[in-house]
């Protein structure tokens, strides 16, 4: 059971509380070991959920995209918002399927973001996020010009009222139901590569050329 002090109650786990977790640790790491976030907020009383990339430094959390969009427009006005991370490591199946479950790592994060104003601040985060995709990237393309970074809106989180919760190992069943002849255990899920794609209109030569980091790619947190 987790024996530290959540930042605020907003973020203190309430359903199976043994789950929560609220050290930097164990939130970064979590955070560090995908590249895909999902961003709420509310504007005139209708909540939206986006999905959107994302790179951290630190104790902040970088998201970016174009400036024209709501979801940034909206955000970088200081409203209230939450990024939540979810890893997804496998399918728990029971005897019952009252008790079927997941295995997974989670975190959430409240908070009011600040727009990047500063270019070298900006050009750091966008480093973040390209590299915490795919690392190696961002020294083999181009780098955004003038023009492209007044397009873009970066947005930083800072990580100071956030939880992480947990549920790992096998099904939890019914003690009358372990007798029952059912298999139960975990299926293991995890994110894998497949093969890359030329862009069709690549020279062929080039097109057999992949750099090495993404021949050899792996998710964030496995490399």
């Amino acid at each position: 059971m987790s024996t530290q002090t959540p930042p605020s109650p907003r973020v203190q786990v309430k359903r199976l509380p043994e789950r929560g977790r609220y050290d930097a640790e164990t939130i970064h790491g979590i955070l560090d070991q995908s590249f895909l976030c999902h961003v709420g907020f509310v504007v005139d009383g209708q909540p939206y959920v986006i999905p959107t990339g994302f790179g951290r430094v630190d104790d902040v959390v970088y998201i970016h995209g174009s400036a024209a969009s709501r979801m940034l427009r909206s955000i970088s006005g200081g409203i209230p918002v939450c990024v939540t991370v979810t890893l997804l490591d496998g399918l728990v199946l029971a005897r019952s399927v009252f008790h079927h479950s997941m295995n997974y790592r989670s975190v959430v994060i409240l908070g009011s973001a600040r727009l990047v104003e500063d270019d070298g601040e900006k050009m750091r985060a966008l480093h973040a996020i390209s590299e915490q995709i795919v690392r190696g990237r961002w020294d083999d393309a181009r780098k955004p010009n003038e023009q492209e970074l007044k397009a873009t809106s970066v947005l930083a989180l800072t990580i100071n009222e956030a939880s992480a919760k947990i549920r790992t190992g096998p099904p939890k069943d019914e003690q009358e139901d372990y007798p029952l002849p059912i298999w139960a255990g975990v299926l293991p899920l995890h994110v894998a590569a497949g093969a890359l794609e030329a862009d069709p209109v690549l020279p062929e030569a080039l097109a057999k050329q992949a750099p090495v980091y993404l021949k050899r790619y792996s998710p964030p947190g496995t490399r």
